[in-house]
């Protein structure tokens, strides 16, 4: 870890080769990419290594100070030390993650990011909802009597409710057991990213990016990505947290993004 820089709970599936790096959205946990890495580690899949993570005061993870879309990718980049930082790395990111890893493409961070897949990346922010998040970062987390509720709270939260099961390691990894109950395991802070400046992180970006979204997208209209210097691409039938409902058409998305890129496979 870098200085400064909060624990992070990750995993590495496979080794050596190119890193597939996986990022979740605000308020999710690095299982929802479970599904999409388990196919990549399959036969003709990935051929190196695939790395979940739970993003600053996200699940396992560690708090920071004081969150912001550059803090959680400095904290992405900590993870890749100095032996893989000289590999091709693709990044799929969901939602924020998706700004995230487009951030990580910045020479700034010193990776040699080949391709970014940003699926379900919301562009339009109204005021409204801009103040809504800036009022709950500074609410406390909440606390419940039962796993059960605490569970359904968080599928809930992070729009899973009905997709994800409540006994499930992607409800286990977003709660957290304590003294008086049980509550979401988020830090109610990382709220306070602010308004993403998603022209400014592709303007800065030196890797061939993809943007993305599901079809029945409530929160991503396909107007607002195509009018992005980018390819876009549709994923027919499938909602917000499409990686979460069909992960192997999610994997031949990122599959064909990296091939795109001079990546082999």
């Amino acid at each position: 870890m870098g200085v400064g820089q909060p624990v992070l709970w990750h995993e590495r599936l496979g080794d050596g080769g190119p890193v597939l790096l996986l990022l979740h959205g605000l308020g999710a946990t690095g299982e929802v990419w479970r599904g999409t890495a388990g196919v990549a580690m399959g036969p003709g899949g990935w051929p190196g290594t695939v790395v979940l993570v739970d993003l600053p005061g996200h699940g396992r993870s560690g708090p920071l100070d004081r969150y912001g879309y550059e803090a959680h990718a400095a904290a992405a980049s900590a993870l890749l030390d100095r032996r893989r930082r000289d590999r091709p790395v693709v990044v799929a990111g969901h939602s924020m993650g998706g700004l995230v890893g487009i951030l990580l493409a910045a020479e700034r961070f010193g990776l040699e990011v080949a391709a970014v897949v940003g699926l379900g990346i919301k562009v339009r922010w109204t005021g409204e909802e801009l103040d809504g998040m800036r009022l709950r970062a500074e609410q406390p987390a909440r606390r419940f009597a039962t796993r059960e509720e605490a569970a359904a709270r968080y599928l809930r939260s992070v729009g899973l409710d009905g997709i994800a099961g409540q006994d499930g390691a992607v409800a286990s990894s977003g709660i957290a057991e304590t003294a008086d109950g049980w509550r979401l395991a988020f830090d109610p802070a990382a709220f306070g990213v602010g308004r993403p400046d998603l022209d400014a992180a592709l303007a800065g970006s030196r890797a061939a990016v993809t943007l993305a979204r599901g079809s029945g997208d409530q929160m991503v209209s396909a107007a607002d990505l195509h009018a992005l210097p980018c390819p876009v691409r549709e994923l027919e039938g499938l909602g917000h947290n499409g990686h979460v409902q069909d992960p192997a058409a999610v994997w031949a998305l990122i599959s064909a993004a990296t091939e795109a890129a001079g990546v082999a496979i």
